[in-house]
């Protein structure tokens, strides 16, 4: 069980803070079940409801710092992720956001930045597709880095590169 003042990933919405554990009063809601009360980081505005017992969307601790440092490390040596046909490659990149698997979505990034140079460099535009899970991916992989590394988010990308270069 995680406690308030917890940071964790939550499924599609990110980086949350756990603000409030208890039951709640919405309709539909089973007000015998305890709800955990989260904030996704940079939306003060927006809270988010999950049974504390739910099986289906995964929730998990934030990255510590020896698990961040160790990532940045190990990128060189992370697999991408090719999947040649489109309609597939949709499929799996879905899949793999909702694993919250950090590894994983460095092997999305990696994939699609080595997509993009090959497109451009053949005169093409790179596809909505790519463009959208790539985003995605940094967005959550950044995010949830730059909470634990105390570094800002716009500036995760040449941090990263910073540390690869230095290895």
């Amino acid at each position: 069980m995680f406690e308030v003042g917890e940071y964790v990933v939550y499924g599609s919405k990110g980086v949350c803070q756990v603000t409030d554990i208890r039951h709640i009063d919405i309709s539909g809601a089973d007000k015998e079940r305890l709800y955990y009360v989260l904030e996704p980081l940079g939306d003060a505005n927006a809270k988010v409801y999950a049974p504390t017992d739910n099986r289906k969307i995964v929730m998990r601790k934030v990255i510590s710092r020896e698990e961040a440092d160790k990532l940045i490390s190990e990128l060189p040596e992370i697999e991408m992720l090719w999947v040649s046909d489109e309609k597939q490659r949709e499929a799996t990149y879905k899949e793999v956001m909702r694993t919250c698997d950090y590894r994983a979505w460095v092997s999305i990034v990696k994939t699609l930045y080595v997509r993009k140079q090959e497109r451009t460099a053949q005169g093409k535009k790179v596809t909505a597709l790519d463009e959208r899970y790539m985003r995605v991916a940094e967005n959550e992989l950044y995010s949830e880095l730059s909470l634990t590394l105390g570094i800002p988010k716009n500036k995760m990308e040449d941090y990263i590169k910073e540390k690869i270069n230095m290895v």
